[in-house]
């Protein structure tokens, strides 16, 4: 079946045309979740699938629209699945990453998702040891949620501007993690994925995302998603490799077969998005509300990190200039690892940061709605 391009998704230009697919009658559906799938012209015998999962105010389409994951699996041939959120459930389209009643093994959302996922599997010959999984915001959260309740179903993850699993169940503990505070320490922290399925191993690899200027899911939370997982995963020695890819710091954490099963991308100067790289060929996705073209795709790299495909070449002729090293402030949890981090001078493809020109209220009703907790 032929496929209509998209044009550019930006502010002056927010048509977007829709590439996914319907699909119905996966499962009790207990989170009242709609779901889209895209399959490529080209789809690859027993096929890769990559689980998809927007933020808060967007749509499923509007996501791939954004993202580019259509564009990488009409490359490479793998099958998309965009579970979607509806206004019944949350008014700002808000996966409920902190509802209990959603984030608990064979309940609601997370039921909905897995039931997706078997449903693709069995129809479509999906190859269930390559299951894949990423979201952004309220998807990064819930994205953690699905790799902590089902871990055996997924072979690895990534979380963008996302939260650790199961440190909030409830609107006060929401805002409070949104901001940083109140995180458990390391050994809570992977104890709450320990706990949350009777699995043992081996345990998803995982790729983080986060930027250092974010003021809606402020990055101690990448931290505090590093040292949950690194907990699970036994790792307690320092990082394997830190450098730097398209100018941006990346550290990588190896199990004792040298594999990486963990990796860190802090993108220095970003506010609150999904990274894209637009001057790169054949870009995956376009610039726009929470699309940020900073230099750097993370579609191609963490499908390049899972094996789906091959890792763009690093061209840091276009990188943008880094301040020098200094060391985060771990003053909310002093307990968390510290990792590297540098000091933006400026911020890039995004909008001033919200609470420079804003009163204190104006800052909580927008974290309030950042959070999908009011209209």
């Amino acid at each position: 079946m032929a496929r209509v391009p998209f044009p550019n998704f930006s502010r002056t230009n927010p048509i977007i045309f829709d590439r996914l697919d319907e699909l119905t009658g996966f499962g009790s559906n207990p989170g009242k979740l709609r779901a889209r799938t895209f399959t490529p012209d080209g789809l690859a015998h027993r096929p890769a699938l990559v689980v998809v999962l927007h933020g808060c105010t967007q749509t499923a389409a509007g996501y791939d629209a954004g993202s580019g994951w259509s564009t990488l699996a009409d490359e490479q041939g793998f099958m998309l699945l965009f579970p979607e959120q509806q206004r019944s459930n949350n008014p700002n389209l808000c996966f409920n990453w902190y509802s209990p009643g959603d984030i608990r093994r064979d309940e609601g959302e997370a039921l909905s998702i897995r039931q997706m996922i078997a449903a693709l599997v069995r129809d479509h010959d999906v190859d269930p040891a390559r299951v894949f999984m990423t979201g952004l915001s309220a998807g990064g959260a819930m994205t953690a949620v699905m790799l902590a309740t089902y871990p055996e179903v997924f072979a690895s993850g990534a979380i963008i501007a996302g939260l650790p699993y199961g440190t909030a169940t409830g609107v006060p503990q929401a805002l409070e993690r949104m901001t940083g505070r109140g995180m458990p320490d390391t050994d809570t922290l992977g104890a709450l994925v320990r706990k949350a399925s009777s699995y043992a191993g081996p345990w998803p690899t995982l790729s983080v995302w986060h930027g250092s200027s974010d003021t809606t899911v402020n990055n101690a939370n990448a931290d505090a998603i590093l040292a949950q997982w690194r907990s699970v995963h036994g790792i307690v020695e320092t990082p394997r490799v830190i450098g730097k890819v398209d100018g941006f710091p990346h550290i990588t954490w190896h199990d004792a077969n040298d594999r990486a099963v963990i990796e860190s991308y802090e993108l220095t100067g970003m506010t609150h998005g999904t990274p894209l790289k637009s001057n790169e060929r054949n870009a995956c996705g376009a610039s726009g509300p929470f699309f940020l073209d900073v230099g750097i795709s993370s579609t191609r790299r963490i499908a390049a990190f899972w094996g789906l495909a091959q890792a763009p070449r690093t061209d840091d002729r276009f990188a943008i200039p880094r301040a020098t090293p200094v060391e985060r402030s771990h003053a909310h949890n002093p307990n968390l690892p510290v990792l590297r981090t540098v000091r933006p001078e400026r911020i890039y493809g995004a909008a001033p940061k919200p609470g420079l020109t804003k009163g204190v209220g104006q800052i909580i009703e927008d974290a309030l709605r950042a959070a999908g907790l009011m209209k």
